[in-house]
């Protein structure tokens, strides 16, 4: 199983990293943007959570910890590029500082409303495979594998053929949308049950 995690964590790194620089110019195409040595790197890891709670523990603390930075982000170069301080000084008047004490400073100083920023940078971005919303708590619960009969063993291979095929023909979306309450789960309930859902209907 090592082995695996291995495998998929340099696939997805490499492929990333691959793709990250062969767009760069696309969405920086000014000549003093463009890349030069050292080029950028990154790393990853694949971590097994011990339970899907865990794992949803583990999501929303990424999408607070992007909020976390990019208030800060937000307001440090606010105090540089609009207060005219340094980065030094803007380190150390931020030094402390709560959630409140940067909305106060952005709205206060600068007239920048911070919920009124966009959601890419509040919430990230959330990539995964899409298909037709569920009404909250119509998902059916979340079965266990159990012994199957020879019969059952087969359906499930016919079954295992035809959500391959639905997997293949859903799209992957990219959105910035709040994961941290249920509603989000609920109404996608194939991001945890590993069973895909509907493909939507052509409008």
């Amino acid at each position: 199983m090592k082995n695996q995690y291995s495998k998929l964590v340099t696939t997805i790194v490499s492929t990333f990293t691959a793709y990250y620089i062969h767009l760069w110019s696309t969405y920086f195409p000014e000549p003093d943007m463009q890349l030069t040595a050292p080029l950028p790197t990154f790393d990853g890891r694949a971590v097994q959570y011990p339970s899907m709670q865990n794992l949803r523990d583990y999501m929303s603390w990424r999408q607070v910890d992007c909020h976390i930075n990019n208030l800060y982000n937000t307001t440090f170069w606010a105090l540089i590029q609009k207060g005219g301080m340094d980065a030094k000084g803007a380190e150390k008047r931020l030094a402390g500082s709560l959630a409140a004490d940067k909305n106060e400073i952005l709205f206060s100083e600068f007239d920048i409303n911070y919920n009124k920023e966009p959601e890419i940078y509040k919430k990230g971005s959330v990539v995964f495979r899409d298909y037709e919303l569920v009404e909250p708590g119509a998902a059916k619960p979340i079965e266990e594998d159990s012994a199957k009969t020879v019969e059952e063993r087969e359906i499930s291979k016919t079954q295992e053929e035809k959500d391959r095929k639905r997997r293949a023909k859903a799209r992957i979306t990219v959105q910035h949308i709040d994961i941290i309450k249920d509603e989000f789960w609920e109404r996608r309930p194939w991001l945890l049950s590993n069973k895909p859902g509907e493909i939507p209907k052509e409008p």
